[in-house]
Parts: C-alpha cells; sequence; structure tokens
C-alpha cells in the first residue's frame, strides 16, 4: 500500500520539535479547534509561521531540498501549492537553483486566466512542494493541473503531513509519490518527549488521527 515516506527519522523528530517550539503546531484536545471542513481537531497547524524565524526556515528549506535530491533527483522545476507552500517552494527552488512556478486552487477569472503562474514547459520533469498533507485533495489538484499542463511530475514533498488514511487512499490513487519531512506519529513522540503533552492527552491525539470526521461529535 502507499506510504508517505520519511527518509530521516531525526530530522522528522526535529522539524516536529521546531513546529511545537514556534506554535506552527498547536496541541488543545481539551480545547479542540474546528477546521474550515467542520471536522473538529485537538491540532491545528500553520507552518507558513516557520518563514518568520530565519533559522527554522533554513533548516525546513535545507531539509526539503535535500528531501527531493535523495527521493527524485533533480527536477527542471519546483511547483508550488498556493497559497501556503508558495514562500517555502520558492525558497527550496532557489537552495537548488531552479526556475519556480506556482499553481492556484482554480484559473484566475480575469486576465490571462492562469492556474500555473510561471514558465512551465511541457515534459518539464517538476516536483511539487506542499507545507501540509490533510486529507491530500487540493495538493492533488495542483497535481491534476500539472498533469493537464502536460508536466511529467516527478512526485510531492510537503512539511507534514497527519497520515490520514483517505490521504493515503487518494495520493494511491492519483498515482502520486509523496515525501514529507516529518508527520503525526513524530510530532506525539517529540511533543511527549518534550512535555507538551500529558499522558491522558496523547490517547485523545492518537484517537482523532483513526478517526477525524467523527471525533469529537
Amino acid at each position: 500500500t502507499f506510504e508517505p515516506m520519511i527518509l530521516d527519522r531525526e530530522a522528522a523528530k526535529k522539524t516536529a520539535e521546531f513546529l511545537l517550539q514556534i506554535k506552527a503546531i498547536k496541541l488543545q484536545p481539551s480545547d479542540p479547534f474546528t477546521w474550515a471542513s467542520g471536522w473538529k481537531s485537538p491540532i491545528y497547524c500553520d507552518n507558513r509561521l516557520s518563514l518568520s524565524y530565519p533559522p527554522i526556515r533554513t533548516y525546513l528549506s535545507d531539509e526539503m531540498a535535500k528531501a527531493i535530491l535523495t527521493q527524485y533527483g533533480t527536477p527542471n522545476v519546483i511547483a508550488g501549492v498556493a497559497t501556503g507552500a508558495i514562500d517555502i517552494g520558492a525558497v527550496v527552488a532557489e537552495k537548488l537553483n531552479l526556475p519556480f512556478v506556482y499553481i492556484r486552487s482554480k484559473s484566475k477569472a480575469h486576465g490571462r486566466q492562469n492556474q500555473i503562474e510561471g514558465h512551465l514547459e511541457r515534459g518539464q520533469n517538476v516536483v511539487i512542494i506542499e507545507d501540509l498533507i490533510s486529507t491530500g485533495m487540493s495538493s492533488l489538484a495542483a497535481y491534476g493541473a500539472l498533469k493537464e499542463a502536460e508536466a511529467n511530475i516527478m512526485g510531492m514533498a510537503a512539511i507534514f503531513t497527519y497520515g490520514f488514511d483517505v490521504a493515503k487512499q487518494n495520493f494511491e490513487d492519483a498515482g502520486c509519490d509523496l515525501v514529507t519531512l516529518s508527520d503525526y506519529h513524530h510530532l506525539l513522540e517529540r511533543a511527549e518527549e518534550l512535555d507538551y503533552v500529558r499522558e491522558n492527552e496523547l490517547e485523545t491525539l492518537k484517537e482523532w488521527r483513526t478517526a477525524p470526521d467523527q471525533w469529537g461529535q
């Protein structure tokens, strides 16, 4: 079955630690968040906060560049998914000295009506960059737009994934490879080691992951 790849366990824990440290990831089992989808959740993740912390931004983009080269080799183009991964994508493209494009959630309603912004030629090898994978639907919509533009998609790289079964299924169905710097498993491991959560909260956090759509109802 399809599994998102973690290439470096130490980097996965370090990434989780940094995201917890700057509150890009917040764990609140006793005071849950409500996501845009309506799901109740004990965790909230906004990786864009990492852009405000240069050492962490540098660490994440270095690790992302390394993961791309290890997993996929050198692409012709890096593509960021709007809006969350435009910045990290551009920083990684800069590190790899590669062209950068980004993919809107839908085509612009005016002007040239682009969905892909930037210069992309048919048949170019592309790696997509995403900041966060939840169900994978918006990430895979970007993948679809690139396929339609006849790009050769090597795969996707993301900072963090919740590792939902629905996301694994969606990526498998699309035939898209995914490598992530960190995931929910490494996050909980590090959160416990650093006392971000208590034992009883850990159980709640583990329960949520198995059926996020039904949790807290």
